[in-house]
């Protein structure tokens, strides 16, 4: 997988400024104050930091924003990134801050001037985020960014912060990793590998295969799959880091490695895109690793359905009527509307295996949502209050967007069916919602439950403040909070 990048911590050492190498970043906040550090570059300088702080491009500047001020003089370095950060930034602007850093980081390296900025380690984890390329494809030689040193009036406290960021950073690059994989490489066997590789974290994997499932009774799961040469699966990841009598919160993840529509097939143009098909898989991937590699004091499981929804002989077709783990039936009006296929059986297994504190199930599941939500918040719908208030603060605080959607009885007419108990489709009106209806005839009555329409934000085509255009991670940060805040004692 991709690796983040090395940072490294250390006590501020003024003499060593001047023969520092690469790139040497400095904070310098909105009245222009610089502290000892600072002081010491625009001496070096012989005052041209001071005369750029007082011209109109630094009064320009945006907190978490950065200029360059290239090959200073009596310096050793190639550039002085001159950032605007308060003394107290919040954490959306330290990572800014960071993340712009990044994008100035080549080869060279970087040392980052932090002094005694409290959110020193935010502004790393914003470096070590936004310093992300998959490149893994491509025959040139690619371009490592050099190493990244942070000094600090107090090192050991950044680094003991930094610490579980960089747990964060590792899954979040996972969850990248996967996303932006070619089909032909992340096939469903393959995907499987590389959960079942996480054993050695300490998570236990278990693999249901294509038998398995059929005992089960997942043949909803298995319709999706039946015209790919791909066998279908389910990955279960257990992190028990909890008490051992404490209940586990379960997440659910599609993962569809490529979705072509099946019979009722997608338009031609765009559909490169299904890579991304297996976002909520990905991010449950992310969040187990992250929490394996933390040591998080918490139960979690997290399933994947793993399938490939493709055209063939043996494909499902318009009309087929199956029968969920469950036991309902559902009239399939459209095998395009597949992802809520997988994870009604997922989900049902889920809670029947595992009794769960509550479920919380991902998939890039409705265009419907990227329509309403656009790229920037994903759908969220719940039936229980306390955890999805729970889930919005965590995401808010960590800069992912997120947006509660309704549901309703009165949805559930769109759902009726003359063959079965349902269709798996409520026609365009309202197609997020009715998409989320159709899951929650899976959900047990008392099971806190939350439904993550990610379809607009865990694949982007253009940079965020955070990610480079692609594969987002969306998810993964919210996730680990939402576990450290209300399922860690």
């Amino acid at each position: 997988m991709t690796t983040p990048i090395g940072i490294t911590f250390a006590e501020t050492d003024l003499d060593a400024i001047e023969e520092a190498a690469g790139r040497v970043a400095v904070f310098v906040d909105a009245e222009g104050k610089l502290d000892p550090a600072g002081r010491r570059v625009n001496r070096l300088m012989r005052g041209a930091l001071a005369r750029f702080i007082e011209s109109d491009t630094f009064s320009k500047l945006k907190p978490g924003e950065a200029a360059t001020l290239a090959f200073p003089a009596h310096m050793a370095a190639q550039a002085v990134d001159v950032v605007r950060l308060d003394r107290r930034p919040t954490v959306e602007e330290a990572r800014k801050a960071g993340a712009a850093l990044a994008r100035l980081l080549d080869k060279a390296g970087m040392l980052v001037l932090a002094g005694s900025n409290p959110r020193a380690s935010d502004v790393a984890f914003g470096l070590a985020l936004r310093a992300y390329g998959f490149d893994a494809h491509k025959t040139a030689e690619p371009t490592v960014p050099g190493a990244v040193k942070v000094m600090a009036t107090k090192p050991e406290e950044v680094a003991a912060k930094a610490g579980p960021m960089a747990a964060l950073a590792e899954g979040v690059f996972f969850t990248r990793d996967l996303v932006n994989e070619p089909a032909n490489i992340l096939t469903t066997d393959d995907f499987a590998a590389r959960l079942a590789a996480m054993q050695e974290l300490g998570l236990e994997v278990e693999i249901l295969e294509e038998a398995d499932l059929a005992k089960l009774g997942m043949r909803a799961l298995l319709a999706v799959g039946q015209g790919s040469e791909s066998p279908s699966k389910v990955v279960v990841m257990q992190w028990r880091g909890g008490d051992a009598d404490q209940a586990p919160l379960a997440l659910v993840g599609k993962g569809v490695v490529f979705d072509t529509g099946g019979i009722s097939i997608k338009p031609a143009a765009g559909m490169e895109e299904m890579t991304m098909d297996m976002g909520g898989a990905g991010v449950v991937a992310g969040v187990m690793r992250t929490l394996a590699l933390r040591k998080a004091k918490a139960n979690v499981v997290g399933l994947v359905g793993l399938v490939e929804n493709m055209p063939d002989g043996r494909a499902q077709r318009p009309g087929d009527v199956v029968r969920t783990m469950k036991g309902d039936t559902v009239e399939v009006i459209n095998t395009d509307a597949e992802g809520r296929l997988v994870l009604c059986d997922v989900l049902w297994y889920a809670q029947d295996r595992f009794q769960p504190a509550g479920v919380i199930d991902l998939a890039t599941l409705t265009g419907a949502i990227i329509i309403g939500l656009g790229h920037h918040h994903a759908g969220v719908f719940s039936n229980d209050d306390a955890l999805c208030d729970a889930f919005l603060k965590a995401a808010g605080a960590e800069g992912e967007g997120a947006w509660r959607m309704p549901l309703g009885e009165a949805y559930d007419r769109q759902l009726k069916s003359q063959y079965a108990d349902m269709k798996n489709v409520g026609g365009r009106a309202a197609g997020s919602i009715t998409a989320a209806q159709f899951l929650q005839r899976f959900v047990k009555d008392g099971c806190p439950w939350i439904h993550l329409d990610i379809a607009g934000v865990a694949r982007v085509g253009e940079d965020t403040m955070l990610a480079p255009k692609g594969a987002t991670g969306w998810g993964v940060l919210a996730l680990n909070r939402l576990v450290a805040d209300r399922f860690e004692g």
